[in-house]
């Protein structure tokens, strides 16, 4: 899988990734950073996919992280969703 680049990717380091996750994300919601609890990681976008439904409101996506916020919590920057 190709990296994606973004703001929150350093295709140089090693420390924060560039991951398919699947995000608990409830509509109307417009949000770019997700908390860790939110998000599942998976090998692949095709398995991301497989894993993600609307009905319970988690939808597959590309992310970067887990990276430390400033209050502790470990984030994860949503780079493009999937669907």
């Amino acid at each position: 899988m190709p990296q994606a680049t973004s703001l929150f990717t350093d295709v140089e380091s090693k420390v924060v990734g560039t991951s398919a996750v699947v995000i608990y994300s409830p509509p109307g919601k417009n949000r770019k950073r997700f908390p860790e609890g939110c998000v599942q990681v998976y090998a692949s976008e095709d398995e991301a996919r497989r894993h993600a439904d609307a009905a319970k409101s988690l939808r597959a996506a590309i992310a970067s992280g887990p990276s430390r916020s400033s209050e502790g919590f470990k984030l994860f920057y949503l780079v493009r969703w999937l669907d």
